[in-house]
């Protein structure tokens, strides 16, 4: 286990951006909280969700007064292949771990757990790191899981492994209530949605014309209506369904081109293989863009693509929540996303975006939004104050603080 370095952010820069009474609010809980330590663990320091928002709130909880850490797991390419099946598991596919998948699993647990720094709350983020609490030393801190997958359709004997893990923990952590497994028992649970930072590389803006620019050198054209997907190239984000969808559009409306950008992370072994099954799907479809982070396609890249995008797409089949569904609500961009998971909390159906259940329907939603540039205008409008209410950091911020100081003063009763 090793620690990540991040950079440094200040509360008070986000005072114009939430206002005066949640900056308040926010410094009234930074008081409570300060002083304790706070570690978050989870598998990967880049790509996906779960890094990108431990990259900006570790810095927030460390200027709040938190002494706050960020660890990942050090773990052998054999362990992130059991633990993506873990995690198709958990999302329903009916796949099944050996005795030796199961055991290697826990041996990584153990080891990692060896390397643990103590703190008054460790947090433990999806089925990675659910393991660590059972092997560590550190038994006097408050434990908590944080889970950011749909599992609403696990599979059961996967689950039933995990479950006495998660239970050893003294709260659990929830996108949506709908997500929380009926068989748990009595821990105590949260529901928090994840975040988006507004003031970070991705999500602070850009001007349109630099915008432009940037994804012109990518060899888009910008002057043509653009269809954008952002996400991992994995079986759950649906990319071939996608490229189905910018194809049966492109019937009304022929000048519509579709870019597709993911990151390939340390922890995601299958994202090799569905990049080579979406390119292979895309053919010679000169209007069809993938790009990954090993093309030097990086924040700046992606915030310039969803600056210019004319709609954003996120046709997932399961989805824990979609951060990058908020980043482009957040730029004025409206969204068609998959009618599942965590986008459902983020899209009004018919005000911010559209929520839409398959190819057909993904296709239609766009034809009519790439037609009706009034639409697109109301809906970004209402899409950005949507996030603006639930889903910018500094609530993120303000879950981790009540958190930190109501677990701290568990154990001080306790200890």
């Amino acid at each position: 286990m090793h620690e990540v370095t991040v950079g440094m952010k200040h509360l008070a820069d986000y005072k114009t951006v939430i206002g005066d009474e949640r900056y308040d609010e926010l410094r009234a809980l930074a008081a409570a909280a300060k002083g304790r330590s706070m570690v978050h663990i989870n598998a990967t320091a880049y790509g996906g969700g779960v890094a990108e928002i431990l990259q900006n709130l570790i810095p927030l909880l460390r200027d709040a007064g938190v002494d706050a850490h960020w660890w990942v797991l050090d773990a052998p390419a054999e362990f992130f292949d059991i633990t993506k099946k873990l995690h198709n598991a958990l999302q329903g596919m009916p796949l099944e771990l050996s005795e030796r998948e199961r055991s290697l699993f826990l041996d990584v647990s153990r080891e990692n757990a060896a390397a643990m720094p103590r703190a008054d709350v460790v947090l433990a983020h999806d089925p990675q790191a659910v393991a660590l609490h059972h092997f560590a030393s550190t038994k006097a801190a408050g434990w908590v899981w944080r889970c950011h997958i749909d599992l609403t359709t696990a599979h059961q004997p996967v689950w039933s492994f995990l479950r006495p893990f998660v239970q050893e923990h003294d709260a659990s952590i929830w996108t949506m209530p709908q997500f929380v497994r009926p068989d748990l028992g009595s821990q105590r649970v949260l529901i928090q949605t994840p975040t988006i930072d507004p003031l970070s590389e991705k999500n602070r803006g850009m001007p349109i014309a630099d915008a432009r620019e940037i994804v012109k050198r990518l060899g888009i054209d910008v002057d043509r209506p653009i269809l954008l997907q952002v996400s991992r190239f994995d079986p759950w984000k649906d990319p071939l369904g996608v490229i189905d969808a910018y194809r049966l559009a492109k019937r009304n409306v022929p000048g519509v081109q579709l870019v597709m950008i993911g990151s390939l992370a340390d922890d995601d072994p299958e994202g090799a293989e569905y990049l080579a099954k979406t390119k292979a799907h895309a053919g010679d479809d000169k209007d069809v863009h993938v790009f990954t982070n090993l093309d030097g396609v990086k924040d700046r890249e992606v915030s310039a693509s969803q600056i210019v995008s004319t709609i954003v797409l996120q046709k997932s089949l399961r989805e824990g929540f979609g951060l990058v569904v908020a980043e482009a609500l957040w730029k004025g961009i409206p969204v068609i996303g998959g009618n599942v998971g965590g986008i459902v909390v983020q899209i009004e159906d018919g005000v911010s975006g559209f929520l839409v259940s398959s190819v057909e329907e993904t296709a239609k939603r766009a034809v009519q939004l790439l037609k009706d540039a009034g639409m697109r205008r109301r809906m970004a409008d209402a899409g950005r104050e949507r996030v603006r209410d639930r889903f910018l950091i500094t609530r993120d911020l303000r879950d981790q603080l009540q958190l930190v100081a109501s677990l701290s003063r568990a154990h001080d009763r306790t200890g």
